[in-house]
């Protein structure tokens, strides 16, 4: 089967607690290793929220290969945008599509919620997403660096 046709058979749905155990396999590719267990709590916490969508691309045989969380954010210096908080393919499917149907999933949605921007920030090391986003017309806007301070035994997972 050809990647064009693989990529028409190729389902974006609302991820389910049922994909924690693939998100989880995923999201360790991007660098967040987390268990099966936590990421079941986090889905459940983010899956209440109506201000964010997580999407998965699933194959015609069930396999989740990509996934997305997008969130729609008010801020107070730049108004109201959707921003892509985390996007990651499966190292076999990458340039084959998987990942501009998520990213169209997350624009439909915020289209849908009266949302008129998508933010998304990619980590300067990561340089094969930069022409990807860019071939979706996103324009880079700034580059900066992100701090982290753990608080103790009060964050959740």
């Amino acid at each position: 089967m050809s990647d064009e046709n693989r990529m028409k058979n190729l389902v974006v749905r609302r991820a389910q607690i049922a994909d924690a155990p693939r998100v989880a396999e995923l999201s360790a590719v991007l660098g967040y290793p987390v268990t099966r267990e936590i990421m079941e709590q986090r889905l459940e916490r983010v899956l209440g929220l109506v201000t964010h969508a997580v999407f998965v691309a699933e194959t015609p045989s069930n396999e989740v290969v990509g996934w997305t969380h997008a969130a729609e954010q008010e801020i107070l210096e730049a108004g109201c945008l959707c921003e892509i908080r985390g996007l990651v393919v499966a190292e076999g499917q990458r340039g084959q599509g998987v990942g501009r149907h998520l990213i169209e999933s997350v624009e439909r949605w915020a289209r849908a919620r009266g949302v008129g921007e998508v933010l998304v920030r990619s980590n300067v090391v990561r340089i094969e997403s930069h022409p990807f986003y860019e071939r979706l017309s996103y324009q880079r806007i700034k580059t900066q660096h992100a701090y982290r301070k753990h608080l103790g035994s009060q964050d959740r997972s």
